[in-house]
């Protein structure tokens, strides 16, 4: 499983923190950028990129940080591969693995330190999708719309 990222200028640094844990952890990771701060840049370039990737591998996982997540969110969700949750605590996280089965967190960079992000992205990418029928029937028509 390759593990992409993708931030804006609010969550570069937060990103960066996190590419080097997940690489200790031996996670192939591939960085969509921004790749230097660059307090004028728009998290829609970054998070494209991440969400066109993720649309055409769904197995992989995504992870996109903004300010508010918000955003970035909003943004990997308009491609129809891409499953994205916006995570606050390893509760809803696992939640949104485990029913949803979202391949993408967005974090939100001012809200979530290095600490919290670390538990978020450990649940998100060690939670599996339950695979019971009902949830598999709702994605199914998610995936209709």
């Amino acid at each position: 499983m390759l593990i992409y990222l993708a931030a804006d200028h609010r969550g570069f640094f937060l990103k960066e923190k996190l590419k080097l844990w997940l690489e200790s952890k031996n996670y192939q990771v591939r960085d969509f950028g921004n790749l230097v701060f660059n307090d004028q840049d728009d998290y829609p370039d970054f998070s494209r990129g991440l969400a066109e990737e993720l649309n055409q591998n769904p197995n992989n996982k995504g992870i996109v940080i903004c300010g508010s997540g918000i955003g970035v969110d909003i943004v990997v969700n308009r491609f129809p591969g891409v499953r994205c949750g916006l995570g606050f605590n390893k509760k809803q996280v696992s939640h949104g693995r485990l029913f949803d089965n979202i391949n993408c967190l967005a974090l939100a960079a001012d809200f979530t330190n290095f600490i919290q992000a670390k538990k978020l992205v450990w649940f998100f990418l060690k939670t599996s999708f339950t695979d019971q029928k009902k949830y598999k029937r709702r994605l199914e028509k998610i995936n209709k719309m």
